[in-house]
């Protein structure tokens, strides 16, 4: 499964419309591997640019990000994506989700 991160600083996981990119990680039951970081061009001054996000993820499976707006979340799921919020550094985010999955798996 691909996995994408919301990441504008490539540090720390942003909020899906501000991001002003995506790290995209192949995961397939052993270590994940990065594909790549995909730049989305926004303004971060400007609201609503969430489908310009949206736009550069349609080969993902999963979109991870500390939040998203209403209308985003809307789109996300249009698209048929799962979306999950967390918080921190997008290592630690990553694992999270990874530990929750196999988690999931074993029971």
């Amino acid at each position: 499964m691909r996995i994408a991160i919301a990441s504008t600083d490539k540090i720390n996981v942003d909020h899906f419309g501000r991001a002003q990119g995506f790290f995209v990680y192949r995961w397939e039951g052993n270590d994940p591997e990065l594909v790549e970081y995909r730049n989305t061009h926004i303004n971060p001054e400007e609201k609503h640019q969430w489908a310009e996000g949206l736009s550069k993820l349609g080969d993902c499976e999963v979109i991870i990000v500390a939040q998203a707006g209403m209308k985003a979340k809307y789109g996300i799921k249009q698209a048929g994506l799962k979306l999950v919020e967390d918080e921190g550094t997008v290592e630690e985010v990553l694992e999270h989700f990874i530990k929750h999955e196999e988690f999931m798996a074993s029971i």
